[in-house]
């Protein structure tokens, strides 16, 4: 399968995990039945919507489709200016924080928050696309994270995403192989990786949902391990059913989904996502610039993997 199918499937399917399960965030709980109500609550119907978990993955492979060797500096500009232009929805603390003091002057490898709250998942969030472009170094991966999330867990979340895409693009993970066991030999020692030995060493056959327990929230120890765990049951469940699990498990729906496509996406290709899915996709705001950065992306990226 060429990197360009491979790459669309990233992008698509992630979208999907991410218009998905925004809509079941912040959903009002539903009614009880043994409570009367004054006025009962408004009934809330789950509707898709782009949030910046895909909106920060497309400025970011628009800046490497633009710059022949991007830099921090660069990103960081285009991150700042999209923010500009308001193209986000729903940023979070850390990486709000950052765009804000790059507006206002600030220099990237400063703004990025670090401490307790930089461990969030900003970063890891919008990396699937350095997974495609093999020529940039771990330590330009980590300058990358830091813009948002100076951190080593929030590098650490975001460098499993980049291995694991890039563990199906070179062949070494085709769905049969354990994923987790791939990656750990390739993290550094840190939370990330304490969660996903954690999860290998979970009984028996875990569901997601037994994963899930663990956490699910944004806090980047548990978004990005459970979302490895979930891509990682694609072959068994297919795509939709994969989703949905991670979905029904709660927390950080979206940018869980959102994690969880990217990487069972890249995998899959785009030709193997069901017409359904991709239909409810084409009608989201959002979808047109969704379908032109990838386009582009197709165009500049190598066919192979190296």
């Amino acid at each position: 399968m060429h990197k360009q199918e491979r790459l669309a499937g990233c992008l698509l399917a992630g979208a999907i995990g991410d218009a998905w399960g925004s809509s079941y965030e912040n959903l009002p709980k539903p009614r009880e039945s043994n409570t009367f109500y004054l006025q009962p609550p408004p009934i809330s119907r789950p509707a898709w919507q782009l949030t910046d978990d895909t909106q920060l993955t497309l400025i970011t492979l628009e800046a490497l489709c633009q710059w022949p060797h991007l830099t921090p500096v660069q990103l960081a500009a285009s991150l700042a200016n999209a923010y500009s232009r308001g193209l986000f929805t729903g940023l979070g603390a850390s990486t709000l924080k950052a765009l804000r003091e790059l507006q206002a002057g600030g220099d990237w490898s400063q703004v990025g928050r670090a401490g307790e709250y930089g461990a969030g998942n900003g970063a890891a969030m919008r990396m699937a696309p350095f997974a495609f472009w093999e020529k940039y170094s771990l330590a330009e991966l980590s300058d990358f994270c830091r813009i948002t999330h100076h951190h080593p867990d929030a590098y650490a979340g975001a460098l499993a995403v980049v291995l694991a895409i890039r563990a199906s693009l070179a062949g070494r993970w085709t769905g049969t192989e354990p994923l987790l066991a791939l990656l750990l030999p390739q993290l550094p020692d840190t939370r990330v990786r304490d969660r996903l030995l954690e999860i290998r060493a979970l009984p028996g056959q875990p569901t997601i949902a037994d994963v899930a327990r663990l956490g699910t929230s944004g806090y980047v120890v548990d978004s990005v391990p459970f979302a490895l765990f979930c891509a990682s049951q694609v072959p068994r469940l297919g795509l939709r059913a994969m989703l949905a699990a991670a979905i029904a498990a709660g927390g950080d729906t979206d940018t869980n989904a959102s994690l969880a496509g990217q990487v069972a996406g890249a995998l899959l290709g785009q030709q193997n996502i069901t017409i359904e899915l991709l239909s409810k996709l084409r009608r989201v705001a959002g979808y047109d610039w969704l379908q032109r950065v990838v386009t582009m992306a197709q165009q500049s990226v190598s066919p192979f993997a190296s």
